[in-house]
């Protein structure tokens, strides 16, 4: 691991959990967070089932305990929860000059809708709900004055903010990082899903023969990422190494990966590559594991085409909090690196039944096991997917 970049710090808010130990107590519990949909009015409300973080705004505002602008996303808060979190495990009391990266899918759109049903009467300007503006307000809460920048590539935007800000420890332009993701749930995403008819009227099941589609939710996890040079008189506790980041695309269609999982299965082959292990020495794959018919299938098929007859176990901790979008990333790279510490692959929840073609069961219980490498995929709209792997320290 000459090239492995040190993690020290982790924070994350989930629909199963207001920090990383509330998450992984759910996780050994198998308690997932998936409810009917609460916080936004609208004909989902009640009704469509979802991965909710239960805090409301105003809750988030006073967890954070600092006073933010008025013009704040839920976006920007459930980050800011989790940021805080990370820097306070890696001992950073204040963000100063340290970069940030965040991933985003859908930024601040849930402020946008307060507003957009009166444009067209009074002709108003909405300013600052763009990706920049969610890590902006961030960096604000956080009194950062470095280095601040957004990436947002679908589903796999906190993926590749990660590798991103490794890219910065790499390259000796900073010594530490805070990269990770965070999205909140919003009448656009939900009414866009469910246009393209992918959410399910029931708990998602993923890499079921019998799953129906998947449930969004929202949340948010980060990362504080050291290089190993920064570290080396100190006696900070190191959490465990990102060893290796990915990203690939197969340019097949806008929202569908192609039959053979070509993206997937580069992106895994990278990742390999650049941690200099072969597929045999990967103990566990968090994988992406939407519930949707396309993606389970041709993960699954990008699966068997790279590790032929040793395949790992693997799971979708998806059906644990819903698919968070821009989030998931971050909130399952924490994952991962759960469960290198405590040596226990997390349970794919719900599946009773293999799919076809490939015919991979994942995980239907948790397993104990030793766990030295974890590949983490996430895999975006557009083609656009990102690998991460994470190994014990």
């Amino acid at each position: 691991m000459k090239n492995a970049i040190a993690v020290t710090g982790m924070g994350m808010i989930t629909a199963i959990g207001n920090d990383v130990a509330q998450n992984y107590h759910s996780l050994l519990q198998k308690q997932h967070g998936i409810k009917p949909l609460q916080h936004i009015s609208g004909k989902h409300q009640h009704h469509t089932l979802v991965g909710e973080v239960s805090l409301t705004n105003e809750a988030l505002i006073e967890k954070l305990g600092t006073e933010v602008p008025d013009y704040c996303s839920r976006t920007s808060l459930l980050a800011a929860i989790a940021a805080k979190e990370a820097m306070s495990q890696a001992g950073i009391t204040a963000a100063a000059d340290m970069p940030i990266v965040l991933g985003t899918s859908v930024a601040g759109m849930d402020i946008f809708e307060q507003h957009f049903p009166h444009l067209q009467q009074t002709g108003t300007l909405i300013q600052r709900r763009d990706v920049g503006d969610s890590s902006a307000i961030l960096a604000k809460i956080l009194g950062s004055n470095g280095y601040v920048t957004a990436i947002s590539t679908a589903c796999s935007s906190a993926a590749n903010a990660i590798g991103f800000g490794a890219r910065l420890l790499r390259s000796g332009r900073a010594d530490r990082v805070l990269v990770g993701g965070s999205d909140a749930l919003s009448k656009f995403t939900i009414n866009g899903f469910d246009s393209l008819m992918l959410l399910s009227d029931q708990l998602n099941r993923p890499f079921d023969s019998n799953r129906k589609g998947l449930n969004l939710g929202e949340g948010a996890g980060f990362l504080v990422l050291e290089s190993t040079r920064s570290l080396k008189n100190t006696k900070k506790p190191i959490l465990g190494y990102l060893n290796a980041f990915s990203n690939a695309n197969d340019a097949f269609h806008q929202t569908s990966t192609s039959d053979n999982g070509e993206g997937a299965y580069l992106a895994m082959q990278e990742a390999l590559k650049m941690a200099e292990l072969i597929p045999s020495e990967i103990d566990y794959i968090n994988a992406h594991g939407t519930a949707t018919e396309n993606n389970d299938r041709t993960e699954a098929t990008a699966i068997q085409r790279l590790f032929n007859d040793t395949i790992p176990p693997f799971s979708s901790t998806k059906s644990y909090t819903g698919h968070t979008l821009g989030a998931s990333a971050g909130i399952e790279a924490i994952y991962a690196l759960l469960a290198i510490q405590h040596q226990l692959a997390f349970a794919n929840l719900r599946f009773e039944n293999t799919m076809e073609q490939p015919a991979l069961p994942p995980l239907a219980e948790h397993q104990r096991m030793e766990i030295r490498h974890v590949l983490s995929n996430s895999f975006g709209f557009g083609g656009n997917c990102s690998s991460l792997i994470f190994s014990h320290a």
